[in-house]
């Protein structure tokens, strides 16, 4: 998800700004329901006899998909000439905070995206509607992956239908893999074996794309649960089924082990300091052969490598077959207070259905959340076909939970970095590393119970 430069504001000064103009120029229509309720049927009613305005609002602003929401937008409105739909597209870094203030302060908003991020505080704060009654009667609804609905569901109830998902999966140099008649890795340790095999520090040729600075988490956490298997808490992604953490396992120590080999073994010595930028240049310049990322870089990709050079496959699997995945999401909600609930409806089913989904999926390099994606030309062949694979596929990856419910989740990724840094430049053992983890999850635990 890219971020571009725009005007700053201060975001409560933007939100204030946002506030007052959607304030000034609502229609409002009392046949709603009122404000601060939580909706548990849909209101059954016929088209609305004066044309509606629904307030809707971004948060994962980019000039590039906001182009492709208007032009879909336009469509909606051509087939619904009651229904206007005014899109709302505040700045990157700011939207988040003004979608919060607007909500807080239960001002004018039929349709607000909502994110994997957030959801769970949306929720509890009582900012958003729950779906089920809606979808149930969704002619569209059979064919949405289980990730999806997971990734916008809350204690079991879902709160949004997401737009697309980021998702990882390994792209691989397949002419560097023809030459030496290797296949794809489909296991962490094929992975480091492969890796090692094309690794030729003289040509200054690696086998894999690490990326031990910002983000490095990435890797080290995702090894960490795959490990663990079928032991992880799939709905809590710190702690195993046991109520252990999942640093505290035999199986942690193995993973975090053959991740310090990786690195030493098989990726530039350099790449400790990697982040996402240097990590991606080093694959697409023809320094590394393997490389692990979500599904918007292949744009970049296309653009920068020859085609036929790269190939993707589905992420590696543990000892026991399983790959602990998650993945990012955001998509569209109705708030509490929204005036207009069936039409907001209406445009988040129609944004939502199969043909509108998978355009904004090709146009905008996001996984489509329905199955019949799959059938796709599109998807079936090219470096999407994995994801839909891994989507599919439920039995063997395993979609799990961020823990990002925790107090200081926002906290894991320095503090995890900087210890992995340690312990691959030798000061810290994977011991000593995976007890200082342990130590902060339980720590975040306890912190939970009070």
């Amino acid at each position: 998800m890219g971020v571009y430069p725009t005007r700053k504001l201060r975001p409560f000064v933007y939100a204030l700004m946002m506030v007052t103009m959607v304030t000034g120029c609502s229609a409002k229509n009392n046949s709603g329901s009122e404000n601060g309720s939580l909706l548990s049927e849909p209101v059954q009613a016929n088209a609305p006899s004066e044309k509606v305005t629904l307030k809707m609002m971004e948060s994962l602003t980019n000039p590039q998909r906001t182009v492709i929401l208007k032009d879909q937008i336009a469509e909606f409105e051509a087939q619904n000439p009651m229904i206007h739909v005014e899109l709302i597209s505040p700045p990157f870094d700011q939207a988040d905070e003004t979608i919060q203030t607007m909500l807080a302060a239960k001002q004018d908003l039929d349709v607000i995206e909502v994110r994997d991020v957030n959801i769970a505080d949306y929720v509890s704060k009582q900012y958003i509607d729950p779906l089920d009654a809606y979808a149930a009667n969704w002619k569209d609804f059979s064919t949405v992956a289980e990730i999806p609905l997971n990734v916008g569901s809350v204690q079991g109830k879902l709160y949004f239908l997401a737009n697309g998902l980021y998702e990882r999966q390994l792209y691989y140099r397949k002419d560097w893999f023809d030459s030496q008649k290797l296949k794809p890795p489909a296991t962490w340790q094929e992975l480091y074996e492969t890796a090692v095999k094309l690794t030729d520090r003289s040509k200054n040729r690696y086998g894999f794309s690490f990326r031990g600075a910002k983000g490095a988490n990435s890797i080290f956490d995702t090894m960490v649960r795959t490990y663990n298997g079928d032991g992880m808490n799939v709905e809590d992604g710190a702690f195993r089924k046991d109520g252990t953490s999942a640093y505290s396992s035999p199986e942690a120590e193995e993973a975090l082990s053959l991740y310090t080999l990786l690195y030493k073994n098989a990726s530039p010595e350099e790449s400790l300091y990697y982040g996402f930028e240097e990590q991606v240049n080093a694959f697409t310049s023809g320094q590394t052969a393997m490389l692990l990322q979500d599904s918007d870089v292949i744009q970049t990709l296309q653009a920068k490598m020859p085609h036929g050079t790269w190939a993707t496959a589905p992420m590696p699997a543990g000892p026991d077959g399983k790959a602990l995945i998650t993945v990012g999401a955001a998509g569209w909600g109705i708030p509490v207070q929204s005036l207009h609930k069936e039409e907001a409806w209406k445009l988040i089913a129609y944004l939502s259905s199969p043909k509108q989904n998978i355009s904004m999926g090709k146009r905008y390099g996001l996984v489509p959340i329905h199955t019949t994606a799959a059938a796709d030309p599109f998807f079936m062949t090219g470096p999407y076909q994995p994801l839909i694979e891994m989507n599919n596929n439920t039995d063997k990856y395993m979609y799990y939970r961020l823990p990002i419910q925790y107090p200081s989740y926002s906290e894991w990724e320095r503090r995890s970095t900087k210890a992995e840094q340690q312990m691959l430049l030798g000061e810290l053992t994977v011991k000593e590393t995976l007890t200082a983890w342990d130590t902060f999850w339980k720590e975040q635990k306890e912190l939970m119970q009070r």
